[in-house]
């Protein structure tokens, strides 16, 4: 089965803790990361009604190649690290078919995986 971390990014506001647990579990230097929060925006619609006069500025967590969803802690049955220590509890772990099947349609959500288990 594969592994997998589930983002409602509806709900990331982009604190970094994630970043910040993981670059403390895997031991990694300035400017390596396990999983880093990128931005987009911000930037203002104005063309479609539905989302005229309205700003988007988006947080997405990415998992980089440095990312081994903490074997280690979840062979014994914790969760990773930024699942862990995310401030907003946006951020799910789990078996991907699960966590696909968590997803609402209502928001936006990023699957994330690194490897097959």
């Amino acid at each position: 089965m594969t592994k997998a971390i589930l983002v409602n990014l509806e709900y990331c506001t982009g604190c970094h803790s994630c970043e910040v647990a993981c670059k403390k579990e895997l031991g990694l230097p300035k400017g390596e990361f396990g999983i880093k929060v990128t931005e987009v925006g911000p930037f203002k619609y104005s063309e479609r009604e539905a989302v005229k006069d309205k700003w988007e500025w988006t947080y997405s967590p990415v998992i980089t190649q440095a990312c081994d969803m903490c074997e280690a802690r979840t062979a014994i049955g914790k969760m990773p690290m930024c699942v862990q220590h995310c401030q907003a509890w946006c951020m799910y772990y789990g078996e991907a078919s699960d966590l696909v099947a968590k997803m609402d349609n209502q928001n936006r959500w990023a699957l994330l995986t690194n490897k097959e288990a």
